[in-house]
C-alpha cells in the first residue's frame, strides 16, 4: 500500500470523524430531550418517549440508515448520502443517549430535588441548576462508552455508498488485493480513535466510584 492509498484511507478517517461528531452532538441535543420527556413525570410524554427508545434500540443500525435512506427515497425525499447518515445516527444517537441520561437523572439523590422543590425552583431551574450537573457527571462514562460504539458503527454507513474509513478500506482493497495489509491499517486507525475514548471512560468510572464510597 502506496502513500496515495494511505492518504485515501485518511480522507475516509476525516469523514467517520466528521460523521461521528454530527451524530453525537446532534443525538446529545436530541437526546437531553428525549431524557427530559423520560423524567418529567408526564405519562404520555413517558410512554412515546419510552417507544421511541425502544424502536431505536431494538432495531440494527444497519436497518434504520436504510431506512432513511431508501425508505425516504420511495416518498419522494431523496437525500444526499451525508445527509442520510447524519440524519440515522442523530436519530440512533437521541434515543441511547437519551436513555443513558434519563438514566443519570434518576440516580441523583431523591433529597436533592426535594430541596430544590423548598426553595421554589421551577422545573426547568431544577434540571439546569441541581439536576442536569450531578447527572452529567454520572453519566460521563456511558456516555463516552456510547461514544466509542457511534464511531465504530459510522462503518455502516457504506450501505448508502458514502464513503468513510471502512469503505475506503473496501475501495483500495479492491484495487490493490492487499486486504490484511488494507484492513490492518484501517483497524488501527479505528483502534487510535476509540482506544484513548476507552481507557478515559474507564478512568473516570473509578474515579467515580472512589468518590462515592
Amino acid at each position: 500500500m502506496g502513500q496515495e492509498e494511505f492518504v485515501f484511507l485518511l480522507i475516509g478517517l476525516k469523514w467517520t470523524v466528521l460523521l461521528s461528531a454530527v451524530g453525537f452532538v446532534c443525538g446529545g441535543v436530541a437526546g437531553l430531550g428525549v431524557a427530559l420527556a423520560r423524567a418529567s413525570g408526564i405519562p404520555l410524554l413517558e410512554r412515546l418517549t419510552a417507544g421511541y427508545i425502544a424502536v431505536f434500540q431494538g432495531t440494527p443500525l444497519l436497518m434504520q440508515l436504510f431506512v432513511v435512506y431508501y425508505g425516504l427515497a420511495l416518498v419522494g425525499l431523496m437525500l444526499d448520502a451525508w445527509v442520510a447518515v447524519a440524519i440515522g445516527l442523530t436519530l440512533h444517537a437521541s434515543a441511547y443517549l437519551g436513555e443513558i441520561w434519563r438514566g443519570s437523572i434518576e440516580a441523583v439523590p431523591r433529597g436533592q430535588t426535594e430541596a430544590a422543590k423548598a426553595l421554589s425552583l421551577r422545573y426547568l431551574s431544577r434540571m439546569k441548576d441541581v439536576i442536569l450537573p450531578q447527572a452529567l457527571r454520572i453519566s460521563l462514562p456511558a456516555t463516552i462508552g456510547f461514544l466509542v460504539q457511534l464511531i465504530k458503527g459510522t462503518s455502516l454507513a457504506s450501505i448508502v455508498g458514502f464513503t468513510e474509513l471502512t469503505r475506503a478500506g473496501n475501495i483500495i482493497s479492491n484495487q490493490i488485493f492487499q486486504p490484511l495489509t488494507v484492513f490492518g491499517v484501517v483497524g488501527i486507525l479505528y483502534f487510535l480513535m476509540c482506544c484513548p475514548l476507552t481507557i478515559l471512560g474507564a478512568r473516570l468510572e473509578r474515579r467515580f466510584a472512589a468518590s462515592a464510597r
